[in-house]
């Protein structure tokens, strides 16, 4: 699993012109789901998001986590995250899982979010998407795990 996390004021995600997930403070998670993961790895990812230290302490040092904080999260379905462009100019997503395989296990890690944190919103997998976010820091990183 791979993941672009950043840290927000507030996120939003429309499909079409219907509003899907909004959030204020806290975490906005582009999710993507690779060809090996498994379902073991979702427990792994979603701790890593939830305990990630990218808020401010009263020092403001990076030593909060979103559990620390009572943040939010906007988890975002994107496979593009596992685009290749060594070669050439075009991104090749071979490594990308799936879609019913990537589904079920981005699904997986909402869940275990979702146990942990009262405001959670989702993005819809396999649609196009608007997603607008207010970064904070700004901070992003890239999480994978394996």
């Amino acid at each position: 699993m791979r993941a672009v996390v950043q840290r927000v004021t507030k996120a939003t995600c429309w499909v079409g012109e219907k509003e899907v997930g909004s959030i204020d403070k806290g975490m906005v998670v582009f999710l993507g789901v690779g060809r090996d993961d498994k379902l073991q790895d979702t427990e792994c990812m979603a701790n890593k998001i939830l305990n990630l230290r990218i808020f401010g302490d009263l020092q403001d040092k990076l030593n909060l986590s979103l559990l620390q904080v009572g943040g939010d999260v906007l988890i975002i379905p994107q496979f593009t995250v596992y685009g290749d462009c060594r070669k050439g100019h075009r991104p090749n997503f071979i490594k990308a899982a799936p879609p019913q395989r990537a589904k079920s296990l981005y699904l997986k890690v909402v869940e275990i979010i979702k146990e942990k944190i009262p405001r959670v919103e989702e993005g819809v997998f396999g649609v196009k998407m608007r997603v607008r976010v207010d970064n904070e820091g700004p901070v992003t990183l890239i999480l994978d795990p394996k």
